[in-house]
């Protein structure tokens, strides 16, 4: 059976792209016409690419794992690639975390530590099971993160790939519970040490938290 992967993670690196390539400043966006030549965030390409997994995000229709390695490569071939993987962590931990009911949203960041942590460590878990193919486990007061098979492995100069993961946990522990300290990138099977793994500090900051 050929490996899939959830189509949020090639949309959200592509959006990344477009969020980098977007004009900031007033006089870069005068220019918005001549940049679709020199930008691929904003290629008619991209657009048609964020349609199409947009479409295959409402239909739950799973693309290829190496479509997704194809994409994160083209990624990494970029000199801003670390960016644009970091900035496509927090999008992949936004539009998953919008899948958690509103009501249970606002209860995670309202309940005491000792109610909530479990209600966030269970939605940690499905989240980065269904988007990332990974594994959360609780290990004292910090979070780890196992994906077995890590798509941007390898896709960029010195891990810079690997940024995609810990952005995405950071992004999603912050969310979760209202506060995340270290992150850290402790095992990486792009070093030779099996798979790849990231450690989170859990730091719940919110209202009435002990």
């Amino acid at each position: 059976m050929t490996a899939t992967v959830d189509p949020l993670l090639p949309l959200s690196l592509l959006e990344a792209v477009r969020a980098v390539d977007t004009p900031s400043g007033e006089h870069e966006a005068e220019f918005v016409h001549e940049l679709r030549n020199k930008r691929l965030g904003l290629s008619d390409t991209v657009f048609a690419q964020i349609k199409r997994y947009t479409e295959a995000v409402r239909r739950n229709q799973r693309p290829p794992f190496d479509e997704a390695v194809a994409l994160a490569r083209l990624v990494g071939r970029r000199p801003d690639a670390e960016a644009v993987f970091r900035e496509g962590g927090r999008i992949l931990a936004r539009q998953a975390y919008r899948t958690i009911s509103p009501v249970t949203r606002r209860l995670m960041l309202s309940l005491p530590s000792l109610l909530s942590r479990p209600i966030a460590l269970r939605h940690a878990r499905r989240i980065t099971g269904r988007y990332t193919a990974g594994v959360i486990r609780r290990v004292g007061s910090t979070i780890l993160l196992e994906v077995p098979h890590s798509v941007t492995l390898d896709t960029a100069p010195k891990l810079g790939g690997c940024t995609y993961y810990e952005s995405a946990l950071r992004e999603l522990m912050q969310l979760l519970v209202g506060g995340v300290g270290a992150v850290e990138h402790v095992r990486c099977a792009g070093r030779g040490e099996g798979v790849c793994e990231w450690r989170a500090e859990w730091r719940p900051i919110g209202p009435g938290r002990k």
